[in-house]
């Protein structure tokens, strides 16, 4: 079993990061899929082993990869910012490049708004946002052999 917290357009909100170190700290991996990946940075330099860094359309300064592709247990995992495959518009895009790379998830960011649900057999998550003045969201996925469960939380409930 693998635990992944995902995060995603973050903004420069250091403290909703800081927030989740505990929920780091227990991850098998962690996924910040970009705007702004250099506040990946700071999950990175404490967890440099299981952190994945993906650059979003804010982020001048690339830290990280436009895409990547993770085999986890039996899951392939497609992740990118999504702003290049249209998600303010749709899904099509994006579930069809998961479904080319042969993924059965598919992970992006950029519409700030947190989402699950499947389009064509991939299941699509947006983990939301971390930034200041809005509703803290991340994603927290858990895959067992080709079993995967996703949960969008909320940060109100981790205290420093």
């Amino acid at each position: 079993m693998k635990k992944i917290t995902v995060i995603s357009d973050t903004h420069g909100n250091i403290q909703a990061i800081n927030r989740l170190f505990t929920v780091f700290s227990e991850s098998d991996i962690i996924i910040h899929l970009g705007d702004t990946s250099s506040d990946g940075q700071t999950i990175r330099k404490a967890f440099p082993d299981k952190t994945y860094l993906l650059n979003g359309n804010c982020d001048l300064s690339k830290l990280g990869e436009n895409e990547i592709v993770l085999q986890v247990e039996n899951v392939k995992i497609f992740a990118c910012h999504g702003d290049k495959y249209g998600v303010k518009r749709g899904y099509n895009k994006i579930a069809g490049k998961a479904e080319k790379e042969g993924c059965n998830i598919a992970l992006f960011g950029h519409t700030h708004t947190p989402i699950e649900k499947t389009s064509g057999g991939i299941t699509l998550y947006n983990p939301g946002t971390l930034r200041r003045y809005a509703a803290n969201t991340y994603l927290y996925l858990v895959i067992s052999g080709d079993k995967a469960v996703g949960k969008i939380c909320s940060t109100e409930h981790i205290n420093f």
